[in-house]
């Protein structure tokens, strides 16, 4: 295997999160006075920074005001999922394997880094990884591939170099935008959906270093 690099999206990818962010969402929006569809949803909000979306939904604001509106709705995010978080299926027997090949893992998410604190001490993952970049580090949201863009550098990759594993759209668009080869996780969307990805897989159980480089770089 040529060297390469393992970055994880973390919402839908490390753990199945959406179903509570949707909740979370409309409790938080209907707080606001707003009406969310799943549509809406999939197209204006999954992916994006808080950031993005906040300003997608109420417009302009100071950015004291943002981050003020989008901690109220993580916390009611982490109060809902706090006794449900596991990790998704076969992902530390799988980044064990990475682990002992020495192959390098990151995560490049757009949640605030308050939810990556809480993901990672709920799962217990976060040994794993020495580069986590989250919303801070990041000047353009997804689908702009900022981010995968910092990652690869942070890890001393090129991006063509590193696998992306995402659930979301937009944040495949920035992972191909970056030049990254992409793996589609099905958590948020079909295999149909996600049949532009170079790989598509439902969880991490019967995944191997070996299996995962032969079916993205299979092609080349």
């Amino acid at each position: 295997m040529i060297p390469f690099a393992v970055i994880f999206d973390m919402d839908g990818v490390i753990v199945d999160s959406n179903p509570y962010h949707k909740i979370s969402l409309r409790q938080f929006c209907e707080q606001h006075g707003y009406g969310l569809s799943d549509e809406d949803l999939l197209n204006k909000i999954y992916g994006r920074t808080n950031n993005d979306w906040i300003k997608n939904l109420f417009g302009d604001l100071a950015k004291e005001r943002i981050l003020e509106l989008g901690e109220e709705k993580e916390a009611l995010f982490r109060d809902l999922y706090k006794n449900e978080i596991h990790s998704l299926a076969g992902l530390e027997d799988f980044l064990k394997e990475l682990e002992a090949q020495k192959i390098p893992k990151a995560i490049g998410t757009s949640a605030p880094r308050s939810n990556v604190d809480f993901v990672l001490a709920a799962t217990q993952l976060g040994k794993y990884f020495t580069t986590i970049l989250d919303q801070s580090d990041v000047e353009q949201g997804k689908p702009n591939p900022e981010i995968y863009l910092k990652v690869a550098a942070r890890m001393g990759f090129a991006p063509l170099q590193c696998i992306v594993f995402e659930d979301s759209l937009s944040g495949v668009e920035a992972a191909q935008r970056a030049g990254a080869k992409v793996v589609g996780v099905t958590t948020t969307h079909s295999k149909e959906e996600l049949a532009h990805t170079d790989f598509v897989i439902d969880d991490f159980l019967n995944l191997d270093p070996q299996t995962l480089f032969d079916n993205v770089f299979k092609k080349e």
